[in-house]
């Protein structure tokens, strides 16, 4: 099996480091040597297929490995952790999220998306500049707050911690690229991680105390984990209630926000694709308000979203820690390797797609993906632990791309296409600064 020694590139660029390994490997499991820490780099589809799904019971998210040990910090045990605490906190959260209930949310969410974005329309007479990433922010949390936490959190509050999740990402990522050092042993970030918990942590404790005081009988995400019992019947403790509360904030809003504010500089990069977008809103959408009848004919739109998860999958590593011995096309896995699969590798591997590193929505037209692997394109992971909020992701995300342009067209202020920046949560690395304008068919009342 080959063995990559990784550490000095991993350094300098991480995830140009990390493709080259993938494209290098040619779809072989292969050693990333990275210290005294070697786990298996896991890439091909049906490889992430046995890990993910066929075998996902030996492949756990151990509490003490690659990346869940630092990011446990934040999270504690619950819906990301593994065990009887996750099946209990999946069990709890899972019905707030399948189909029929998320799209019992659209007609709320998409009042709560166009009261949102009325208020792009002062800069857009104006011209003055807009920071997307703040305003997808503030959008993407009124949304939120609105239909998943019964308006529990205050606009201001969630923009505290959608901030101190940003630092958060950042913060820990020393301690991702350096699994083997202890807890105990200082390094960089882990002030800037122990002030933003206190923020995240400032702000919603109270919430959650006041609604274990009075949980009500409301379907919101923090009501529904303190009316939850565990498996001998008690209550849940605050301090799993906090987790999961966390947890839930961070799925339903990081993915959102950071996706989309890649969205405009690939639209400008490629007035065609632009073009295809704007035809296919006008002629669905036309001069009505988006509705939920809308969303199905959104096809175009749907592709541009996946090809934007393709390139930047927010979720970025998937590690697994193997429980027992395996054997993958004739590799064996022992008992306590870690495993670290990557949809941001596997996504982008020159085997798995023609130029990868373009921009091209029509990859995920019917007849391509009924070509491709299923698992070639796993941005929101898969098995047991895939993430609750995908369904709400595509609506949600339709509905905001589809609001703001039926009102506007736009123009970036520095036309170039951010690089990603490694976080434990996948972010661009420039902020993106756009001017708006209305668009040309005045909206009906």
């Amino acid at each position: 099996m080959p063995l990559y020694r990784a550490l000095p590139s991993l350094v300098r660029d991480p995830m140009k480091a990390l493709v080259e390994y993938g494209n290098q490997s040619g779809g072989e499991i292969v050693r990333v040597n990275i210290g005294s820490f070697r786990p298996h780099l896991v890439t091909h589809p049906r490889h992430v297929q046995r890990i993910l799904r066929d075998n996902a019971g030996n492949y756990t998210r151990s509490g003490d490995g690659l990346f869940w040990r630092p990011v446990k910090r934040l999270f504690g045990e619950g819906i990301l952790g593994e065990g009887q605490i996750w099946e209990a906190s999946r069990r709890m959260l899972q019905p707030l999220f399948t189909a029929r209930r998320v799209e019992a949310l659209v007609d709320r969410m998409t009042e709560v998306i166009d009261e949102a974005v009325d208020e792009l329309d002062e800069p857009s007479r104006t011209g003055a500049p807009v920071d997307i990433n703040t305003e997808l922010s503030r959008i993407v949390t009124r949304a939120i707050m609105r239909v998943l936490f019964a308006d529990r959190i205050s606009i201001p509050d969630a923009m505290r911690v959608v901030d101190a999740q940003d630092t958060i990402a950042t913060a820990v990522l020393p301690r991702i690229l350096v699994p083997f050092a202890p807890l105990s042993m200082p390094m960089p970030g882990d002030r800037a991680f122990r002030e933003a918990v206190k923020i995240v942590d400032e702000v919603l404790l109270p919430v959650v105390r006041e609604a274990r005081r009075n949980p009500g009988d409301g379907d919101d995400i923090v009501s529904t984990l303190c009316r939850a019992r565990t498996a001998d019947g008690r209550p849940l403790d605050e301090r799993q209630v906090r987790n999961d509360t966390v947890a839930m904030f961070a799925a339903t809003t990081e993915t959102t926000i950071n996706l989309l504010t890649w969205l405009w500089p690939h639209l400008d990069a490629r007035p065609d694709i632009a073009d295809r977008l704007y035809a296919e809103i006008d002629q669905v959408v036309g001069t009505d308000r988006v509705r939920r009848s809308h969303l199905p004919e959104l096809r175009y739109t749907k592709m541009v979203l996946d090809e934007l998860l393709r390139l930047y999958p927010v979720g970025w590593m998937i590690p697994r820690m193997a429980v027992a011995d395996d054997v993958i096309d004739g590799v064996h896995i022992k008992a306590g390797s870690t495993i670290v699969l990557s949809p941001f590798i596997t996504q982008r591997m020159e085997m798995f797609w023609e130029h990868p590193e373009v921009f091209d929505p029509d990859r995920f037209s019917p007849e391509q993906v009924k070509n491709r692997h299923r698992w070639a394109h796993f941005p929101f992971g898969g098995g047991p632990h895939q993430c609750l909020g995908m369904y709400l992701f595509y609506l949600e995300a339709q509905l905001i791309v589809a609001t703001m342009l039926t009102r506007y067209r736009f123009q970036l202020r520095n036309r170039t296409i951010p690089m990603p920046r490694v976080a434990a949560a996948l972010r661009a690395q420039e902020r993106v600064s756009l001017t708006l304008r209305p668009a040309s068919r005045p909206l009906a009342a």
